[in-house]
Protein backbone atom coordinates (compact mmCIF):
# COMPACT_ATOMS: atom_id res chain seq x y z
CA UNK A 1 0.00 0.00 0.00
CA UNK A 2 1.43 3.64 -1.29
CA UNK A 3 1.60 5.93 1.41
CA UNK A 4 -1.56 8.32 1.71
CA UNK A 5 -1.37 12.02 0.77
CA UNK A 6 -3.47 15.09 2.34
CA UNK A 7 -5.54 16.80 -0.23
CA UNK A 8 -7.58 19.69 0.21
CA UNK A 9 -10.49 21.29 -2.05
CA UNK A 10 -13.12 22.93 -2.22
CA UNK A 11 -16.04 20.40 -4.05
CA UNK A 12 -19.41 21.91 -4.58
CA UNK A 13 -18.83 24.97 -1.64
CA UNK A 14 -17.71 22.63 0.83
CA UNK A 15 -14.01 21.97 2.12
CA UNK A 16 -12.55 18.60 1.55
CA UNK A 17 -9.33 17.60 3.34
CA UNK A 18 -8.83 13.83 3.05
CA UNK A 19 -5.95 11.37 3.01
CA UNK A 20 -5.65 9.84 -0.72
CA UNK A 21 -2.77 7.60 -2.07
CA UNK A 22 -0.94 8.89 -4.67
CA UNK A 23 -2.39 7.07 -7.29
CA UNK A 24 -6.10 7.61 -6.95
CA UNK A 25 -7.89 9.06 -9.79
CA UNK A 26 -10.42 12.23 -9.21
CA UNK A 27 -13.16 10.16 -10.47
CA UNK A 28 -12.59 7.60 -7.37
CA UNK A 29 -11.75 10.19 -5.11
CA UNK A 30 -15.03 12.11 -5.65
CA UNK A 31 -17.13 8.50 -6.21
CA UNK A 32 -15.85 6.49 -3.41
CA UNK A 33 -14.16 8.36 -1.18
CA UNK A 34 -17.20 11.49 -1.14
CA UNK A 35 -20.02 9.48 -2.17
CA UNK A 36 -20.52 11.64 -4.98
CA UNK A 37 -21.64 9.32 -7.43
CA UNK A 38 -23.43 11.86 -9.78
CA UNK A 39 -20.19 12.15 -11.92
CA UNK A 40 -20.25 8.54 -13.68
CA UNK A 41 -17.20 6.33 -14.68
CA UNK A 42 -17.73 5.82 -18.71
CA UNK A 43 -15.06 4.57 -20.55
CA UNK A 44 -11.60 4.61 -18.19
CA UNK A 45 -9.76 6.66 -21.72
CA UNK A 46 -11.13 9.73 -21.52
CA UNK A 47 -12.90 9.66 -24.84
CA UNK A 48 -16.76 9.31 -22.98
CA UNK A 49 -17.19 12.66 -21.13
CA UNK A 50 -18.94 10.96 -18.62
CA UNK A 51 -17.07 11.35 -15.74
CA UNK A 52 -16.41 16.10 -16.22
CA UNK A 53 -16.25 17.96 -13.30
CA UNK A 54 -15.77 22.09 -13.83
CA UNK A 55 -11.83 21.94 -11.79
CA UNK A 56 -11.08 25.51 -11.34
CA UNK A 57 -12.99 26.84 -14.47
CA UNK A 58 -11.99 24.92 -17.13
CA UNK A 59 -14.18 21.26 -18.23
CA UNK A 60 -12.02 18.62 -16.64
CA UNK A 61 -12.16 14.63 -17.28
CA UNK A 62 -11.81 13.46 -13.89
CA UNK A 63 -10.96 9.91 -15.07
CA UNK A 64 -7.39 11.69 -16.21
CA UNK A 65 -6.70 13.44 -13.07
CA UNK A 66 -5.01 12.06 -10.05
CA UNK A 67 -6.87 13.58 -6.90
CA UNK A 68 -3.77 14.54 -5.77
CA UNK A 69 -3.20 17.24 -8.59
CA UNK A 70 -6.58 18.83 -7.35
CA UNK A 71 -5.49 19.42 -4.31
CA UNK A 72 -5.98 23.21 -3.53
CA UNK A 73 -8.57 23.30 -6.16
CA UNK A 74 -12.31 24.26 -6.43
CA UNK A 75 -14.66 21.80 -8.03
CA UNK A 76 -18.42 21.05 -9.34
CA UNK A 77 -19.82 18.54 -9.88
CA UNK A 78 -23.56 17.69 -10.85
CA UNK A 79 -24.57 17.33 -7.15
CA UNK A 80 -23.40 21.27 -6.52
CA UNK A 81 -25.18 22.19 -9.91
CA UNK A 82 -28.90 22.41 -8.02
CA UNK A 83 -29.72 25.41 -5.46
CA UNK A 84 -29.15 24.56 -2.02
CA UNK A 85 -32.97 24.57 -1.99
CA UNK A 86 -33.47 22.06 -4.45
CA UNK A 87 -34.35 24.15 -7.09
CA UNK A 88 -32.54 23.44 -10.78
CA UNK A 89 -30.01 24.92 -12.66
CA UNK A 90 -31.04 26.09 -16.22
CA UNK A 91 -29.12 23.33 -17.86
CA UNK A 92 -30.74 20.62 -15.32
CA UNK A 93 -34.42 22.15 -16.18
CA UNK A 94 -33.63 22.62 -19.73
CA UNK A 95 -32.23 19.10 -20.35
CA UNK A 96 -35.67 17.75 -18.39
CA UNK A 97 -37.98 20.54 -20.25
CA UNK A 98 -36.32 19.42 -23.59
CA UNK A 99 -36.04 15.55 -23.31
CA UNK A 100 -32.52 16.31 -23.46
CA UNK A 101 -31.65 12.55 -21.82
CA UNK A 102 -32.58 9.11 -22.24
CA UNK A 103 -30.56 6.55 -20.41
CA UNK A 104 -29.12 9.36 -18.41
CA UNK A 105 -25.62 7.89 -18.13
CA UNK A 106 -24.22 10.57 -20.03
CA UNK A 107 -25.69 13.80 -18.65
CA UNK A 108 -24.16 14.96 -15.48
CA UNK A 109 -20.77 15.23 -17.59
CA UNK A 110 -22.85 16.22 -20.85
CA UNK A 111 -24.68 19.06 -18.21
CA UNK A 112 -21.07 20.03 -16.73
CA UNK A 113 -19.73 20.43 -20.22
CA UNK A 114 -22.12 22.84 -21.19
CA UNK A 115 -22.25 24.84 -18.09
CA UNK A 116 -18.65 25.43 -18.65
CA UNK A 117 -19.71 26.55 -22.16
CA UNK A 118 -22.36 28.71 -21.63
CA UNK A 119 -19.87 30.33 -18.78
CA UNK A 120 -17.90 31.08 -21.94
CA UNK A 121 -20.09 31.60 -23.88
CA UNK A 122 -23.30 33.05 -22.85
CA UNK A 123 -25.35 32.71 -26.27
CA UNK A 124 -23.79 30.19 -28.32
CA UNK A 125 -25.32 29.24 -31.72
CA UNK A 126 -26.01 25.47 -32.54
CA UNK A 127 -23.06 25.04 -34.33
CA UNK A 128 -20.73 26.21 -31.67
CA UNK A 129 -22.73 24.10 -29.15
CA UNK A 130 -22.51 20.82 -30.85
CA UNK A 131 -18.41 21.64 -31.11
CA UNK A 132 -18.60 22.54 -27.48
CA UNK A 133 -19.78 19.32 -26.18
CA UNK A 134 -17.70 17.60 -28.96
CA UNK A 135 -15.84 16.03 -26.33
CA UNK A 136 -18.77 14.38 -24.50
CA UNK A 137 -20.32 11.39 -26.08
CA UNK A 138 -24.15 10.35 -26.07
CA UNK A 139 -25.31 6.74 -27.51
CA UNK A 140 -28.55 7.23 -27.43
CA UNK A 141 -29.86 10.44 -28.03
CA UNK A 142 -28.81 11.63 -31.63
CA UNK A 143 -27.73 14.99 -29.86
CA UNK A 144 -30.56 16.98 -30.68
CA UNK A 145 -32.41 17.55 -27.82
CA UNK A 146 -29.34 18.13 -25.78
CA UNK A 147 -28.75 21.22 -28.03
CA UNK A 148 -32.03 21.96 -27.55
CA UNK A 149 -31.53 21.70 -23.75
CA UNK A 150 -28.65 24.01 -24.01
CA UNK A 151 -30.33 25.99 -26.04
CA UNK A 152 -32.85 26.50 -23.65
CA UNK A 153 -30.56 26.75 -20.51
CA UNK A 154 -28.73 30.04 -22.59
CA UNK A 155 -32.04 31.43 -23.14
CA UNK A 156 -33.19 31.43 -19.86
CA UNK A 157 -30.07 32.29 -18.39
CA UNK A 158 -29.56 35.33 -20.31
CA UNK A 159 -33.53 36.27 -19.53
CA UNK A 160 -34.73 35.64 -23.30
CA UNK A 161 -37.30 33.69 -24.04
CA UNK A 162 -36.62 30.51 -25.76
CA UNK A 163 -37.64 29.85 -29.35
CA UNK A 164 -37.12 26.35 -30.61
CA UNK A 165 -35.95 26.60 -34.46
CA UNK A 166 -38.46 24.93 -36.55
CA UNK A 167 -36.62 22.19 -38.04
Amino acid sequence: MAKKIPVSMTINGRLVEEMVEPRLLLIHFIREQLALTGTHIGCDTSHCGACTVDLDGMSVKSCTRFAVQADGSTITTIEGMAAPDGTLHALQEGFRMMHGLQCGFCTPGMIMRAHRLLQENPDPTEEEIRFGIAGNLCRCTGYQNIVKAIQYAAAKLNGTPFVEAAE
